[in-house]
């Protein structure tokens, strides 16, 4: 009896713990200040989950995490920020790897998405992967290409965006190290003395990049072109109409390209040098307007100012110096026609052509009877030679030879082979001294050093 008693007691005392641990932990779960609070939804916890990874550089995993929220929860609201955020993932790697991939990513994202506020961000971003592979410019060009492209492509289809301020103002540099490198081909062939591929080159810079740093260097230089162009061309075999036509266009193009300098470079180095070359071509010199003024002064503010130390950083560096691009104004658009050189050489050979035909007919075979003789075909009368560098223009390929010739050259050449062939088998010394010489030397390989 006094045994059931006391097992009753424990009993009830085991329950009485049980009950007052069961209220304690119920009321230490009430004093829990996020007891009442609402769960999150799971896709935002994914998404969250995802972000904090990227903080961390943890790409992989920011990867596998967003793309099990795309694939679990595709009615989600966060679907486009996640898919955003999976090329952004490869963006921030930095490997020519991921910023390949983090291109395609960008563009599904403007194909699935392309009324969304994040498709600018999307086309900024895919500029911007080119934007950072730029090269100096004499180095492959195809990346600045691609940027100019992409940031033109952005300020065209998004021009309400707030990232279109900084697609202009990368799309300057960006087209400062494009003209930098036209200019620095253009320079090469004026030195070479192929002043018409220098032209063509010349124009295609000023037209197409008026914003670059040097653009008053390439004018004068352009006028210089001209001008000694118009040089050769005095001492050239031309009709006499014919060279003074070209000689006119040729110093009318130099007095154009010197006025621009003064009315819209008036502020830049170059401005006196084209001053003094119309007053020596004895044309008249425009006067710059204050708001041309003004505007090519803003323009030289604008730019960077360098240290000869950071200068020398950049020389060493891979990545072009951007500090001589402008950041005011608006960057050109579309590219205009571009000036072709084999174009310029054709309108002379043309002109001279026409003026051939003019003068001295149309160059048709004379038949002349000889007595006791057959007709014989003369020749037409020569067509007068243009001005045109050498460099400038391919060689022409050697006449052919007649039958006659060929026959006779082949005959000598059969009798040739056959006193050779008599001398190998009449001194066989001698052709066993030169297959030794063979066999001890068989190539000559210069040497590179």
């Amino acid at each position: 009896m006094f045994r059931r008693i006391v097992i009753v007691l424990l009993l009830a005392s085991g329950l009485l713990t049980g009950m007052a641990f069961a209220k304690k932990k119920a009321a230490k779960k009430a004093a829990n200040p996020l007891a009442d609070v609402s769960s999150k939804q799971p896709d935002k916890v994914l998404y969250d989950r995802a972000m904090q990874a990227m903080k961390q550089h943890k790409y992989d995993t920011a990867r596998v995490t967003l793309q099990t929220m795309i694939n679990a929860y595709p009615e989600s609201e966060f679907l486009a920020r996640a898919k955003l955020a999976v090329g952004e993932t490869w963006y921030q790697e930095g490997t020519s790897a991921g910023l390949a991939q983090a291109e395609n990513e960008f563009r599904d994202f403007i194909t699935f998405f392309p009324n969304m506020p994040e498709a600018a961000e999307a086309q900024l971003k895919i500029a911007d992967i080119h934007y950072r592979q730029m090269g100096k410019p004499d180095r492959d060009f195809s990346h600045a290409r691609h940027a100019q492209d992409e940031y033109r492509l952005l300020l065209q289809q998004y021009p309400d965006s707030k990232l279109a301020e900084t697609a202009r103002l990368r799309l300057l540099e960006v087209q400062e190290v494009l003209a930098e490198r036209e200019y620095r081909i253009a320079r090469f062939y004026f030195g070479r003395q192929s002043l018409l591929a220098a032209i063509a080159r010349f124009k295609t810079l000023t037209d197409t990049y008026p914003l670059y740093s040097g653009a008053d260097d390439a004018y004068f230089m352009l006028g210089q072109a001209y001008e000694q162009q118009a040089e050769r061309t005095r001492t050239s075999p031309l009709a006499e109409n014919v060279r003074q036509r070209l000689i006119s266009g040729y110093l009318d193009g130099a007095a154009q390209a010197y006025s621009k300098i003064l009315t819209r470079y008036p502020a830049m180095p170059r401005a006196d040098d084209a001053r003094h070359r119309l007053a020596s071509m004895k044309r008249e010199a425009p006067t710059p307007t204050a708001e041309a003024i003004a505007l090519n002064k803003k323009e030289l503010a604008s730019r960077t100012r360098t240290t000869r130390y950071e200068r020398f950083v950049n020389d060493m560096g891979k990545h072009p110096d951007l500090s001589a691009a402008v950041h005011v104004g608006q960057p050109s658009l579309a590219d205009p026609k571009e000036t072709d050189a084999p174009y310029l050489v054709r309108e002379i050979t043309s002109a001279a052509g026409s003026t051939t035909e003019a003068g001295q007919g149309s160059g048709a075979i004379k038949v002349e009877a000889a007595s006791g003789s057959a007709t014989e075909n003369q020749p037409p009368p020569s067509s007068p030679v243009a001005a045109v560098n050498p460099s400038d223009v391919p060689a022409q390929p050697p006449p052919q030879l007649n039958e006659a010739a060929g026959s006779a050259g082949s005959e000598s050449a059969a009798a040739s082979s056959s006193s050779s062939s008599t001398n190998i088998k009449e001194d066989p010394k001698q052709s066993s001294s030169s297959r030794k010489k063979k066999r001890r030397f068989p190539l000559h390989i210069p040497s590179p050093f």
